[in-house]
């Protein structure tokens, strides 16, 4: 953690069980952000930074050319986006995806090898930092919320909507883990998006105020809930936030699911240096916002609009999806990935169904 951050309540104090609920529910941080990056951009005090260099987990497709762009949120947060458009177009309007994910990500991560996978398939792309998190605006770095980073991807709808090379009409939105829950929620209230699809989807509200498979006490929601508001008298004490401890460093006896983010997110494979998930950690009092709000109370009116939700058939998540399949009206496809686990979905080339996701699109943006 930043030698900066403030003494506060113990992790173990405020969350009755890391392992349980917040290694599974938050599955990330950044107690550091990185100063040259920074940006106060909700309220115009300094310029953001951008690195300009290729500096992806995946390789640069010669099929596609990259842009980054900036553009602002309806709470004035500037955030920063990755922007890829087929290097075969002619002179025509496209249709456009949105991509943002996984919770604690960045854009250099998994949102961006979609992206850049499906502009190969002849689609624009933006792949976005959220508010708060990686290159994008907003102070004090490295929390979430339900309702802005909802907000968040209808920002990002805006900006692609605006291009002269896209079709307004044919615009859909891709949600990856606990992205794909705030792309529900976003595409359930913002009527301009024509399809939607959602992977390995986490339901960020859910696990941060029930637990794994809904586990946690009355007691226990009580218990976080007393812990979490103190905290807040101590953060104001001390003009700033404290930051959870790093996660998805192992320290032996984790679950395979944790094993798995930190093959991803701490090993070449899939770690950088911005993502909240790879070594850092959010604020304390992230999951506050999450723990009263329920983010798929309307998936229901993304009808008639189509949904289309994929899971791996071995990822401890898989329930997230199942259920919202179950809420959703139709027309609604529930794709699960034959021995697929959670992360397989972020960047296995074998296992992500970019086929079927191109398919889809293609059908519902005409």
């Amino acid at each position: 953690m930043n030698e900066s951050t403030p003494k506060s309540l113990d992790s173990n104090q405020f969350i009755t069980s890391r392992r349980g609920f917040i290694e599974g529910s938050l599955l990330a941080g950044t107690a550091v952000f990185f100063g040259a990056q920074s940006a106060l951009a909700a309220t115009g005090e300094a310029p953001l930074l951008m690195t300009q260099e290729w500096d992806k987990t995946f390789p640069q497709s010669n099929q596609v050319d990259h842009e980054k762009v900036t553009f602002k949120n309806r709470y004035g947060i500037t955030l920063v986006a990755d922007l890829y458009l087929p290097k075969s177009r002619i002179n025509e309007q496209l249709a456009a995806i949105v991509i943002g994910g996984p919770f604690g990500a960045v854009k250099e991560q998994s949102s961006g090898l979609y992206a850049q996978t499906l502009a190969e398939r002849g689609f624009v792309t933006l792949a976005f930092d959220p508010s708060y998190t990686g290159e994008s605006g907003g102070e004090p770095r490295n929390i979430a919320s339900p309702d802005i980073n909802t907000e968040d991807f209808s920002a990002a709808v805006d900006f692609i909507g605006l291009q002269p090379y896209v079709d307004q009409e044919r615009i859909g939105v891709i949600g990856i883990c606990g992205w794909g829950g705030m792309a529900l929620n976003a595409v359930a209230v913002d009527k301009r998006v024509k399809a939607v699809a959602a992977s390995t989807m986490y339901d960020m509200t859910r696990v941060m105020s029930r637990g794994y498979n809904d586990s946690m006490t009355s007691e226990e929601r009580a218990q976080t809930l007393e812990q979490l508001s103190r905290q807040r008298w101590l953060d104001a004490e001390n003009g700033r936030p404290a930051y959870q401890l790093p996660y998805n460093e192992l320290q032996g006896g984790e679950a395979q699911f944790l094993v798995d983010y930190h093959d991803y997110y701490m090993t070449p494979r899939g770690y950088h240096e911005r993502a909240v998930n790879s070594g850092n950690a959010w604020t304390q009092t992230t999951p506050l916002s999450f723990m009263n709000m329920p983010l798929l109370t309307y998936i229901h009116e993304i009808s008639p609009r189509p949904l289309l939700l994929i899971h791996g058939e071995n990822a401890h998540s898989r329930y997230f999806s199942e259920t919202a399949y179950a809420a959703a009206a139709a027309p609604k496809e529930l794709l699960i990935i034959e021995d697929a686990s959670h992360t397989d979905l972020y960047d296995q080339m074998d296992k992500i169904p970019f086929d079927r996701l191109a398919e889809f699109f293609d059908e519902h943006l005409k």
